[in-house]
């Protein structure tokens, strides 16, 4: 049961989007750009990453959610974000995002956790500082995300095939809404 009167029938942050729409817009926006915009680390990388961190965080929506928009992206592979979640280590990931994975656990667990040692690693795998700042920035923001959901109570459905559909749209349209998609 939520800590506050959400709209009902809307899972986790969508709930607390209909809230409050105008603080809706801006977080919508950075989600879109931060996963869904042009960038070199690709939209199944970066979902893989908010992925993490969200199941670092324990927040079952955000890692469900991102989850199954990083298996749309790969192509339906939900072993491959799995893995990430449990042991990212040993998941069938390239080296660089193995790297930057480093760099994201170090941010959700304080940013001045981040050490110039996993920053240089990400480097010379091939990291560039767009992507070691896009990574801290995912990681940052998902922590936010993380327990704006959680904080709240929101809903949380456990249906496997409603994160699916989620997923499926969110890897297809990203996280703007239709008006604001429009806008651009």
């Amino acid at each position: 049961m939520p800590h506050i009167s959400l709209p009902e029938g809307l899972p986790g942050i969508s709930s607390g989007f209909a809230f409050r729409p105008e603080t809706a817009k801006p977080m919508r926006e950075l989600a879109h750009i931060l996963l869904h915009g042009p960038n070199t680390l690709s939209p199944a990388e970066r979902e893989l990453i908010a992925t993490y961190v969200s199941s670092q965080n324990d927040c079952f929506f955000c890692q469900t959610s991102h989850g199954a928009a990083a298996a749309a992206h790969l192509g339906n592979q939900a072993d491959t974000v799995n893995q990430v979640k449990h042991n990212f280590l040993q998941a069938d990931i390239s080296p660089k995002l193995k790297a930057l994975l480093v760099i994201a656990g170090q941010v959700q667990k304080g940013g001045k956790h981040v050490s110039p040692e996993s920053v240089q690693n990400a480097k010379q795998l091939g990291a560039t500082d767009i992507e070691i700042h896009d990574t801290v920035l995912i990681a940052a923001a998902f922590c936010m995300y993380n327990r704006y959901v959680d904080g709240l109570a929101t809903w949380q459905p456990s249906d496997p095939a409603m994160y699916a559909s989620m997923g499926e749209h969110l890897a297809t349209h990203g996280y703007l809404t239709s008006s604001q998609n429009n806008k651009q």
